[in-house]
């Protein structure tokens, strides 16, 4: 007896069908980056929620104005006039308020402002850069003027002309950008040449102590890691993107600000007040102070006070800032001699230094 033939209870198109295997290619985009780290829209609106309350905006102002102050003192290191600046992702304009309420190193010394005859500040929310334009600094600087960038900062350039500033500044906002090699270049663009750039962001190991208790409270009340504090980039990464920018003469420093808060909720509130909250794309969305959970925050306040209170009643949060200078090609500016040009062989000196050290 043969067996039953399913054929009879096969549908017809299912016996004639034939499967052809394709391969499917993503495309990218063109001027999109590579890689997308933050969530610009989301970022976007941090900013505008946290400055629509400028009483509460400003109250946290101290982090951007020390900042701001410190970027300063290096600008005015060089020994010129800057007819032009741009004060790039300028946020509240606190190196406008910087230049206008820090007195000079002396009391002959003429004041910052001085320094400079055109201020350009360009922010991406609107709500921010105009939060302060009614107070008195604005009207002691010789001339200012306010710009709204375009909201998507890396597909949308700078609304600048190439070789219309002589120096560019930018304190605490870059560190958001997706494509900041992209930027950089775009800043090298807008810079006359022989003109410094001079940038701060906070760096890769900012609020370190924050990081890791909420990973251990994470675990220990959840059962698993979520992302809550953004990545940055690393300081080590920083002089290989201005010299792929094209800038020249190189510094790249780092500081530490160390601020006191009364508890781990403080130190949150005040970030969501600086729109500095987490807008990774890999996050919770709803890991805001809410999203966490009562378990998870007071959690974290144990585990916080435990590895780094260090028996105080007030906890401390490190801010990692990192400096940046660079200078656009110019004429007369010093050049690092070819490879193979020295006289001097340094293996001698580092030898005789040693030799005469042992003596």
């Amino acid at each position: 007896m043969k067996p039953a033939s399913l054929r009879p209870f096969l549908p017809r198109p299912a016996l004639r069908r034939r499967f052809h295997p394709h391969r499917a290619y993503a495309i990218q985009s063109p001027g999109a980056p590579n890689l997308q780290v933050f969530d610009s829209n989301t970022k976007y609106l941090q900013k505008e929620r946290a400055a629509a309350n400028a009483e509460s905006s400003r109250r946290v102002d101290y982090l951007r104005d020390e900042v701001a102050a410190r970027l300063c003192e290096r600008l005015l290191d060089i020994n010129r006039h800057f007819p032009n600046v741009l004060d790039l992702g300028a946020n509240a304009c606190n190196i406008a308020r910087i230049l206008t309420t820090t007195p000079p190193p002396t009391p002959t010394d003429p004041p910052l402002h001085t320094r400079l005859t055109h201020l350009t500040s360009a922010e991406w929310s609107p709500t921010l850069l105009r939060r302060d334009a009614g107070l008195p600094f604005n009207s002691i600087l010789p001339s200012h003027t306010r710009t709204v960038l375009p909201p998507n900062p890396e597909t949308e350039p700078l609304p600048f002309s190439p070789h219309s500033f002589d120096a560019v500044l930018s304190s605490l906002s870059l560190h958001w950008i997706n494509d900041l090699p992209a930027l950089l270049s775009q800043v090298a663009t807008v810079l006359k040449p022989d003109s410094p750039f001079l940038a701060a962001i906070f760096g890769g190991d900012s609020l370190f102590e924050l990081r890791t208790s909420l990973q251990l409270a994470d675990l220990d009340r959840r059962g698993g890691v979520a992302t809550h504090i953004s990545p940055l980039a690393d300081v080590r990464d920083v002089g290989g993107l201005l010299q792929k920018a094209g800038f020249k003469l190189l510094t790249v420093d780092v500081d530490d600000i160390v601020v006191e808060y009364p508890d781990t909720l403080a130190l949150m509130q005040d970030l969501q007040a600086m729109g500095e909250s987490n807008a990774a794309l890999v996050r919770e969305t709803n890991a805001g102070l809410r999203g966490l959970g009562r378990d998870v925050l007071l959690a974290n306040e144990g585990i916080y006070r435990e590895l780094h209170g260090e028996g105080e009643e007030r906890i401390p949060a490190t801010w990692r800032v990192i400096y940046m200078i660079g200078w656009t090609a110019g004429e007369g500016q010093p050049e690092p001699l070819a490879r193979g040009t020295g006289d001097v062989n340094i293996k001698d000196i580092l030898e005789a230094g040693g030799k005469k050290a042992g003596k």
